[in-house]
């Protein structure tokens, strides 16, 4: 291959500027500004990355179409707040529709898979089923105002849940209304685990991250009155678009 055809090669691989310049000051979010902060003016943005304001400006947009950044006519542009507070006590954490709600925006979701599955000893020790048992398992992609925010991954004892088909979960039904007023089980607490994920192409794809990249990981398992495992949910989160909220306590010294 000759030097020419190598340059054009390479250059058909290159990232867009737009997308270069974007990803650069999604970098700046949490480190150099905070949700609230005026982010530098695209005048500004334009001089630090030797780029047109055009082009800034649509990489910005981008940002603010993604619910990372928002517009002020009066103050600029500025890191948006974090959209969903997710509650880490027992009860408030189940129900993510609600939580959305309760936050102030309007809940969206699109079923990813819908598939039967056999339990792995891990997963079988956390639904308290023998391994090898049925599961099904599903994932959705949660939104809030349009902008994506966190891909959960379920998992339930079929022998719970008879005839549970995808479309019963197309339209974005609530998991925990369907297995009241259909099943008869009612979710009376839960187990969570909070920690830190890396991000897989396909999550980094859906949230409009970069692979590799960080994300806040919440695992949970529903349990019914009894304290028998309804499901098993791993919901991997936008860093920046969700916060875990604890409850008020008083402070004993």
């Amino acid at each position: 291959m000759g030097a020419r055809a190598k340059s054009r090669k390479a250059a058909g691989r290159a990232k867009p500027i737009y997308l270069a310049i974007q990803q650069a000051i999604q970098e700046m979010i949490g480190v150099d500004v905070v949700p609230g902060d005026r982010v530098p003016s695209e005048r500004a943005l334009a001089e630090r990355f030797k780029a047109n304001r055009m082009t800034v400006r649509k990489a910005v947009e981008r940002l603010v179409a993604m619910g990372l950044l928002e517009r002020n006519g009066t103050s600029g542009t500025r890191v948006a707040r974090p959209r969903v507070a997710r509650p880490v006590d027992a009860r408030a954490s189940l129900g993510i529709a609600r939580i959305i709600r309760s936050s102030g925006g309007t809940p969206g979701n699109k079923l990813l898979s819908f598939t039967h599955a056999t339990a792995t000893e891990k997963m079988a020790q956390r639904l308290g089923v023998a391994a090898g048992a049925e599961l099904v398992m599903f994932r959705r992609l949660w939104t809030v105002d349009e902008a994506p925010f966190c891909i959960e991954t379920s998992h339930l004892p079929a022998e719970r849940v008879p005839g549970l088909a995808a479309e019963d979960l197309m339209a974005g039904q609530s998991l925990y209304a369907l297995l009241r007023e259909r099943y008869g089980i009612e979710a009376a607490t839960a187990e969570r685990l909070i920690g830190i994920a890396t991000l897989t192409d396909t999550e980094a794809r859906l949230l409009h991250l970069q692979p590799g990249g960080p994300a806040l990981l919440l695992r949970l398992v529903a349990l019914d009155a009894k304290g028998k495992p309804i499901e098993h949910m791993a919901s991997v989160n936008h860093p920046q678009l969700v916060v875990f909220q604890t409850p008020k306590a008083e402070l004993t010294w």
